[in-house]
């Protein structure tokens, strides 16, 4: 019968732990790779029909969002009533409106989105393995006995028959039986990663372009 370091052993603990590690490091590679797509697709537009077919992982110039807002120019100024008793005396003025002046921010996209850059901080592998066995030894015993009796008698004379059959029979099973329960658990933490340093300086510099001027008038 194997033993439990036995049947331990025979476990291919390279697949099992290896399996899952090379999974994680897979999908890390594949959030990075989602990273720069995400970047590439939405935050510029996109290269001609050749740059695809070569290869080519320029991109084209940023895309921006625009729209419009109204600029005060010059603050409302209220009406002043003529006070000729004060000193010095106060003329009469009309109120002034405020004046206006409908300005066209450009903002680079990447700059006002959140940009995933997502990292596995810890993947954690519990495998639990539960082996039973048992070795077992079973007998069954069994012993028939069957008798009749017929009995005669008439005047002066009488006779009896007896029959007795015995049967016996014995049987016996031995071996052993092995109960193997195996589960594997995988815990994976993914967080928010912090921004690279060339994508925090390429922001800046695309902060740096953010543009307001006038509107101009269809």
């Amino acid at each position: 019968m194997p033993s439990p370091g036995q049947e331990l052993s025979s476990i291919d603990f390279e697949s099992m732990i290896g399996g899952p590690l090379i999974a994680v490091v897979n999908a890390q590679a594949q959030a990075a790779m989602s990273t720069v797509n995400f970047i590439k697709e939405v935050g510029f537009k996109k290269p001609n029909a050749e740059q695809e077919a070569g290869g080519d992982t320029s991109t084209e110039e940023p895309i921006y969002v625009s729209f419009k807002y109204p600029k005060e120019l010059r603050p409302y100024v209220p009406a002043v009533q003529a006070d000729l008793t004060a000193t010095p005396p106060v003329n009469a003025s009309p109120a002034v409106p405020a004046v206006y002046e409908t300005q066209e921010l450009k903002v680079p996209i990447l700059t006002i989105l959140p940009i995933p850059f997502i990292r596995i901080e810890f993947a954690t592998v519990d495998f639990n393995a539960k082996i039973n066995s048992v070795e077992y030894r079973k007998t069954n015993t069994d012993l028939k006995i069957n008798s009749s009796l017929e009995a005669k008698a008439g005047w002066l004379w009488g006779s009896a028959k007896l029959k007795v059959s015995t049967s016996f029979q014995r049987t016996t099973q031995e071996g052993n039986s092995v109960n193997r329960t195996y589960s594997l658990a995988i815990h994976v933490k993914v967080v928010q990663d912090e921004m690279p340093a060339g994508m925090e300086k390429m922001l800046g510099i695309l902060e740096g372009a953010i543009t307001s001027t006038p509107a101009t008038t269809a």
